[in-house]
């Protein structure tokens, strides 16, 4: 028996966010397991125990349901890189936080992160505009903090800012597929040490130079 065999019954009444939030949390499993191509509006029903009209009534369509969740994990990702940089004001220590904000997004055994970085819808507006988005707000987040201790100017802020997400989140994806025996706090430390050790060599605007 597969987990998509595993159903849940029928016939239990919920109140309309509560069924809305089950309905993504089938979905997303039947996603993550299919892809989007493969994946079929009968099986998101059958996973989730109701009937198809039911999965209409919340979604008008498969793109829809694919999108609710798209931007449900993209906000939960920016929130955490957010909510890292927030948690100290040590620079080191905000890298570090950082990192491991993205292995964990990564590293959570409901595979979101594939539905934000792996997609295979990519090739549509809606999703193209949505995975880039994510990356642009997380960049955006470390850039003002760049910005904010070096003084540099907006443009190259951000160029150092997207230079650091996208090494959190390829690294990220790297230590998950690889298996390795690498524990996900120190490969994330790895990762961060990596960083500091780049961005530290820009001086804080309030140093003295020389």
């Amino acid at each position: 028996m597969t987990a998509l065999d595993d159903v849940r019954p029928r016939g239990t009444r919920l109140p309309r966010p509560a069924r809305r939030m089950q309905l993504l949390g089938a979905a997303q499993e039947v996603f993550v397991a299919q892809g989007y191509h493969a994946a079929a509006m009968d099986d998101i029903a059958e996973r989730a125990g109701v009937s198809k009209p039911v999965l209409y009534q919340h979604f008008p369509g498969k793109l829809e349901l694919y999108l609710a969740l798209l931007d449900q994990h993209s906000e939960a990702l920016v929130a955490a890189v957010r909510d890292a940089l927030e948690s100290t004001h040590d620079n080191k220590q905000r890298v570090t936080a950082t990192m491991e904000a993205y292995f964990a997004f990564v590293d959570d055994e409901a595979g979101a992160f594939r539905l934000v970085f792996e997609s295979d819808l990519t090739n549509e507006q809606a999703v193209r505009e949505r995975v880039d988005r994510v990356t642009e707000q997380c960049a955006e987040l470390v850039s003002r903090v760049i910005a904010e201790d070096t003084g540099l100017r907006g443009e190259e802020s951000m160029l150092l800012a997207v230079g650091l997400v996208g090494m959190a989140s390829v690294t990220a994806r790297y230590w998950l597929a690889a298996a390795g025996s690498i524990p996900r706090s120190a490969a994330a430390q790895l990762v961060a040490t990596l960083s500091w050790r780049g961005i530290r060599g820009f001086p804080r605007k309030d140093e003295p130079a020389g």
